[in-house]
């Protein structure tokens, strides 16, 4: 299994506040926006006399609840076409093992979530890149590109909408290029929606479960994490019209038996969120971003694209090897007491060699914090002796 570049260097964090040195954790998508009530107070006052099993594909009444969420977004989905998980991460890994089989290829535009490596790897799957570009700010790759990939091995392509690591937001046109080459080689297109909330500038997020023609070859992964921050309570699901690859889902999380019974209780809960608490968010999140931007277009040699949504900004550093500076800035560097841990963006990439100058920065914490650690990031920046300009 490929070790973590979100977590790998947290040996060398905990060593550095042993010394005392205060650390931004801008490495991982671990926000301090508070969870909401509605998720706390239905865990608080659940009356259970015993913690049961629930159904292998969760509680009826949460995937009724999860169904009826994405029919307010104008989305056609039924309770069947829901399968409640343990954590997003259970859907990617229950939907790769559901659909291909040990040797199979999937198609990845890269920088990607460093995670679909490890699942891929657990499933025997090989994973084949497509590259995006910083240039460009990390758009889908012309679908030219993709089809120059795929093989008789080639069984599905991943997306991340809105992207980790690089915040990019696919358009319409961007999924319709893709249903169409999906559709002509007879793919599955599995699309990572868990940042769907989190799209500025009033662009409005476009699910795959809208684009006419992949009803069959849509699987779309979701999670309680990021929208409701709640990334410790493990709740995900996977949605799919294709009934095949549903009952094939049911069949692995009838091996591990249930999702987990409280917060499968808190999830449904959280659904009645008021739409207040996320016109707060995604305004905290603008600003957020608006500062690390700012704040990095002004530093020397960094190259740092506009994210479309998520909180995510992967960004090029004047540096000659990202997984050194990052280990760096927690061994021998602090500003005033304090560093920056972020995620190398070696990790994010599976073609050897990519990410070597890039970083992948969260932009998961208060304005003065992000603040503080950017003028950290800056001085960092002019002292670090691998700098290449």
């Amino acid at each position: 299994m490929p070790a973590s570049p979100i977590r790998r260097l947290i040996p060398f964090a905990e060593a550095a506040k042993k010394r005392g040195t205060h650390i931004f954790h801008l490495n991982i998508g671990q926000p301090d926006i508070e969870t909401p009530d509605t998720f706390l107070a239905a865990i608080k006052n659940a009356d259970l006399k015993v913690v049961e099993y629930s159904h292998s594909a969760g509680n009826e009444s949460y995937r009724k609840k999860v169904a009826s969420y994405y029919q307010s977004k104008g989305l056609s989905v039924n309770t069947t076409d829901v399968m409640i998980t343990t954590g997003g991460s259970e859907a990617i890994l229950f939907a790769m093992m559901s659909c291909l089989d040990p040797g199979d290829e999937v198609i990845i535009p890269e920088p990607f979530y460093a995670n679909y490596n490890g699942f891929a790897r657990a499933a025997g799957v090989v994973v084949v890149p497509v590259t995006a570009h910083i240039e460009t700010g990390f758009a889908l790759p012309p679908i030219e590109e993709f089809e120059k990939k795929i093989t008789s091995k080639t069984k599905a392509i991943i997306i991340c909408n809105p992207n980790n690591p690089t915040g990019y937001l696919y358009s319409k046109e961007e999924l319709e290029r893709l249903r169409d080459v999906v559709t002509r080689h007879d793919l599955f297109l599995f699309s990572d929606e868990v940042y769907r909330e989190f799209c500025y500038e009033n662009q409005i997020h476009t699910s795959v479960l809208s684009i006419e023609g992949l009803e069959a070859h849509a699987i779309v992964v979701d999670s309680i994490s990021k929208r409701y921050s709640a990334c410790g309570a493990r709740i995900g699901w996977m949605v799919s019209k294709n009934a095949a690859v549903m009952a094939a889902a049911l069949k692995f999380g009838q091996a591990r038996l249930s999702p987990p019974t409280y917060e499968q209780i808190g999830g449904e809960a959280a659904i009645d969120t008021p739409q207040s608490y996320f016109d707060h968010v995604l305004d905290e999140y603008v600003q957020r971003r608006d500062l690390v931007v700012k704040a990095l277009r002004a530093m020397p040699g960094v190259v740092c694209p506009n994210p479309g949504g998520a909180f995510y900004a992967t960004v090029r550093l004047p540096i000659d090897d990202s997984d050194a500076f990052c280990q760096w800035m927690l061994e021998h560097f602090s500003h005033q007491g304090k560093t920056v841990m972020m995620a190398p963006a070696t990790g994010f990439y599976a073609t050897p060699g990519l990410g070597k100058d890039e970083v992948r920065i969260a932009y998961v914490l208060n304005l003065q914090d992000l603040q503080e650690a950017m003028e950290a990031l800056a001085e960092a920046l002019k002292a670090y002796p691998g700098k290449t300009n």
